[in-house]
């Protein structure tokens, strides 16, 4: 009696344990197949940072679903006083394809610096919002920047900023903070396909609309750029070879309807 109570525990025990095994390798996206990252309902899969705000305090409803869509919003805002946010999804990546469909939407909020006119930016090989300083601007990351075009002049989207990091491109180390890609100009209120191929810290590409418009290697720390981190997390020269995704908020109003990621062989 006693050894078979024993053996029908162990295989309920089992049991249990292959279900959480199950259900933790069901919620990893698995190689070659595109996983939603955004399920169009909430943001349970992701970390909120906003700037003088603790991690998780979706500081006047920033970040928020509506209508399918994953939104930056400032309609409780009355002025924007450098509360920069973030949106991290839960798990980091290395090597993968990052897509994305976005468009930027009404004015921006009142005190918004000139620059994040119809900013925004996908932030990916970056630190994780429970490592960011309370009050630190941006994370440790590589910015692939989304811009929308103004009235007039050329506006390229999906240049690259990096805010605590630096690459090599063209053959030489850049220490600009930020530079330009040859995409076009998009104006307005129109739905933008945005996507990368992150291989690790060899190469990343930057792809809108179908067309390759930047590309470059050896990501590492370094560069400056940021404020109000944890200089225990920054690691001058420390080569970046994954992260977390993250999508910011900078002022002015974004939708995204899609973001999705495909794992890919390190091979």
């Amino acid at each position: 009696m006693k050894t078979s109570l024993f053996a029908i525990l162990v295989v309920l025990l089992c049991g249990i344990l292959w279900s959480g095994t199950a259900d933790k390798a069901h919620e990893r996206p698995t190689e070659g197949e595109w996983i939603q990252l955004f399920n169009g309902e909430d943001l349970a899969d992701w970390d909120i940072k906003i700037r003088g705000s603790e991690m998780g305090v979706n500081y006047k409803n920033t970040f928020r679903v509506e209508d399918g869509l994953l939104k930056v919003s400032y309609a409780d805002y009355d002025t924007f006083k450098d509360e920069f946010g973030h949106l991290f999804y839960k798990y980091p990546f290395s090597h993968y394809r990052l897509r994305v469909e976005y468009r930027f939407v009404g004015q921006q909020v009142p005190d918004g610096p000139g620059w994040a006119f119809r900013n925004n930016g996908l932030m990916v090989h970056s630190q994780s919002a429970r490592s960011m300083g309370l009050h630190q601007d941006f994370p440790i990351s590589l910015e692939a920047q989304l811009l929308g075009g103004a009235d007039e002049g050329a506006r390229s989207t999906m240049n690259l900023c990096t805010p605590g990091s630096s690459v090599v491109m063209d053959g030489r180390f850049r220490e600009e903070h930020c530079l330009d890609s040859r995409s076009d100009t998009y104006r307005g209120d129109r739905w933008v396909t945005a996507e990368m191929v992150v291989r690790g810290d060899s190469v990343i590409h930057h792809i809108v609309e179908g067309d390759t418009v930047l590309t470059y290697s050896r990501p590492e720390m370094g560069g400056g750029a940021i404020s109000g981190y944890d200089s225990e997390v920054y690691k001058e020269g420390q080569p970046m070879k994954s992260g977390y995704i993250a999508i910011q908020a900078e002022s002015h109003p974004t939708e995204f309807r899609k973001i999705e990621v495909m794992i890919l062989d390190p091979d």
